[in-house]
């Protein structure tokens, strides 16, 4: 079974969205960009764990506004979990997420996030 972590379900996040899905999701709303985070149901499958075991770190996550949850939309990045997320792709995954979002779209995210 996978240490659970705050950091460790960001970065398995990450690998969902550029490596497996392969589709990120943004949502802007006025001065805000959000990202559309994988679902429990999703990252427990990923980590290998029971999804009762990932609830409580999103519960601690949503505690340190770094995701919230919307009805009928699912789990959104906050703007200081975006910023986490943006800095974990492009600290080590910068070559895939080129692949996939292009380096204005990159470019652009990067510096929403700064």
């Amino acid at each position: 079974m996978a240490a659970l972590s705050v950091d460790g379900i960001f970065e398995a996040a990450v690998k969902i969205l550029l490596e497996e899905e392969k589709v990120i999701n943004l949502v802007f709303s006025p001065g805000n960009l959000m990202i559309r985070f994988p679902t429990t149901r999703r990252l427990a499958e990923y980590l290998k764990v029971p999804h009762y075991y990932v609830l409580p770190y999103f519960a601690m996550m949503e505690e340190m506004q770094l995701v919230t949850r919307a009805e009928r939309v699912g789990i959104l990045t906050t703007p200081s979990g975006t910023k986490k997320l943006v800095e974990i792709i492009t600290g080590g995954y910068r070559d895939t997420a080129l692949l996939l979002l292009g380096e204005n779209v990159l470019s652009d995210l990067e510096s929403r996030t700064r």
